[in-house]
């Protein structure tokens, strides 16, 4: 008899990698709100999604789980702030608002690479 892990718990089609790189994506927009630089450019973009998806891949089921609920819980609150970003455009106060919300952004995906290491 052979031990095998078991299946994981992510829904099919949910790449991690991916997820990660459409978060990464709302970053980019938020920091050209904000007036702040690119902080991770393209290419850094694509090797941290394939980083992402192989430690998933890797990663205990108990790692994936808090994982997926880590991204699903960040893409609903980012979209959110996107949205709200989107229809103030051009107001001061929006300005500041994208700032705390790339850095909100950016503390969450260093979490989410956290998780998996």
């Amino acid at each position: 008899m052979t031990h095998q892990a078991p299946p994981s718990s992510a829904p099919p089609g949910a790449d991690p990698g991916r997820q990660v790189a459409q978060l990464r994506e709302a970053l980019f927009l938020v920091e050209r709100i904000a007036g702040r630089p690119e902080s991770c450019p393209p290419d850094q973009r694509l090797d941290e999604a394939a980083r992402i998806s192989e430690a998933y891949a890797q990663a205990l089921p108990i790692a994936q789980r808090r994982f997926e609920a880590l991204v699903a819980e960040t893409a609903l609150w980012a979209a959110a702030g996107v949205e709200a970003l989107l229809a103030a455009e051009g107001s001061a106060p929006s300005r500041a608002a994208a700032d705390r919300l790339a850095a909100a952004l950016q503390r969450t995906l260093g979490e989410l690479a956290a998780l998996l290491r």
